[in-house]
């Protein structure tokens, strides 16, 4: 039945794509404010999913959920006309005397899956590009976080007619119906290893793909930086949300001669930030989104441990509310599973360097990572790590805050994923960019035409004017 509905749905977008292809920066620019406003009604229903999928702080959720969607609303708006314009191309011998120009066009029917760990802000902000583009949109949120997904699925099932935006909840049977449709394009947010399925199943019917995904972010701090900030930064991009953040510090490259004073300076960012006394505030801190993550991120640590690495902090879990205390390990072995997998959880490794080009070596021998972090005052320091390692997004001096800006694209490579999002960015991947050419009567075509045999001097001409 199910099935059933979710194609019925598609059909009907299918037909709509078409009159939505017609429609001005006017209507697009309409229907993402009548979205925020959507989002603004239903402001204390969204905390209060996030808080019961992940124990979220309103003020957390504000910050990195609602406020960064609405700014890139916001953002749209401001920019779509400019975006919708075609862009004038430069001429060539071939087209002299024609004018050229690249039209965005949108791709048509698409398809955005978004996972548990920012529910919402992983749902809005793709869904804000592909309606800047002028798409018809199906949503498929995860069934991890089920008040978020309800509540998404009420709220725009309340605002946008079916045959333009629909959201259907569920588990694996509904994200594998909906990936034997022929999208036209395909934004999935979520692992590795989900990715490889997805791109796999998008294969079979040619349809373009969006793969944010993960992996391994380094942090990488020289004896230059400031180590009390850097190790501060370095705690709150690792333990916010609990560490299930894609662009997480996932581990720490240091000099080695720092790394006592790190340890020291990371457990007070922890006290500070997360702990009343020897009590963790859960009020500030979010719990682990289900018992199969809580298990698997103990058993990363227990493991590691086993191996030989060092407990230099927390280690500590309560089941009963799925709450892991910020951990830190030191002396960790690069063979061990923590060092191997994304840990997405609020879990620190620690590994030491004896120079620079040690640490630039070890990150390269890793899969390419989505976010990589240089904590140094060296500016050569600085450039030789980010021209010498690859990562989708990179911040100096700081973590996380790239995503925030919707004037830089973000996105991964390789592993870490293909394609970019928010802003222009994020309209582009939802458009396709057209190639068009207005001949005039002046047109010069005709010269290349056959029969062949007379036109030797025009070959060696033309050759003269490459």
């Amino acid at each position: 039945m199910m099935e059933e509905q979710i194609k019925s749905v598609f059909d009907l977008q299918q037909k709509h794509k078409i009159e939505l292809r017609k429609t001005g920066a006017k209507i697009r620019i309409r229907k993402l404010k009548l979205l925020k406003e959507a989002l603004e009604k239903a402001e204390a229903e969204i905390y209060a999913a996030l808080e019961k999928d992940l124990r979220k702080n309103s003020f957390e959720s504000a910050v990195t959920e609602l406020f960064f969607t609405y700014a890139e609303i916001d953002h749209a708006v401001k920019k779509l006309n400019s975006w919708m314009k075609p862009i004038t191309a430069g001429r060539t011998m071939s087209n002299l005397f024609a004018s050229n120009k690249i039209y965005y066009e949108p791709k048509g029917v698409c398809l955005i899956v978004a996972p548990w760990n920012y529910p919402l802000q992983l749902m809005m902000s793709p869904l804000v590009s592909a309606i800047a583009a002028g798409n018809c949109v199906i949503l498929k949120p995860s069934e991890l976080s089920g008040a978020t997904s309800r509540v998404i699925s009420k709220l725009i099932a309340n605002t946008f007619d079916q045959n333009e935006i629909a959201c259907f909840e569920g588990g694996v049977d509904i994200s594998t119906a909906l990936l034997r449709l022929p999208f036209n394009h395909i934004f999935f947010t979520g692992s590795t290893a989900i990715g490889k399925v997805v791109m796999e199943a998008a294969a079979k019917n040619l349809t373009s793909v969006t793969l944010e995904l993960g992996g391994k972010s380094p942090a990488i701090v020289d004896e230059t930086c400031d180590l009390k900030k850097a190790a501060e930064k370095i705690a709150w991009g690792k333990l916010v949300n609990a560490g299930q953040t894609c662009i997480a510090p996932d581990y720490v490259l240091i000099e080695e001669s720092r790394l006592n004073d790190f340890v020291e300076h990371y457990k007070m960012a922890v006290q500070n930030m997360f702990f009343d006394g020897n009590e963790i505030n859960k009020s500030d801190y979010a719990k682990i989104i289900n018992e199969k993550q809580f298990k698997r991120l103990n058993g990363l640590i227990e493991y590691a441990v086993n191996d030989g690495a060092v407990l230099t902090l927390g280690g500590q879990s309560h089941e009963k509310d799925l709450t892991i205390r910020p951990t830190l390990l030191t002396a960790v072995k690069e063979n061990s599973a923590i060092m191997q997998e994304e840990i997405f959880g609020p879990v620190l490794p620690v590994v030491t360097y004896k120079n620079i080009q040690e640490a630039i070596d070890f990150v390269n021998g890793k899969p390419k990572p989505l976010a990589l972090y240089v904590f140094s005052d060296h500016t050569q320091s600085q450039n030789k790590i980010i021209n010498e390692t690859s990562a989708g997004g990179t911040c100096v001096n700081d973590v996380l805050i790239h995503i925030s800006n919707p004037n830089l694209p973000f996105g991964g490579v390789n592993n870490s994923g293909m394609g970019s999002c928010h802003g222009v960015f994020g309209f582009k991947t939802f458009s396709h960019e057209r190639a068009v050419v207005f001949q005039s009567k002046l047109g010069l075509t005709k010269m290349i035409y056959p029969p062949y045999a007379k036109k030797i001097g025009l070959l060696k001409w033309l050759k003269k004017l490459m």
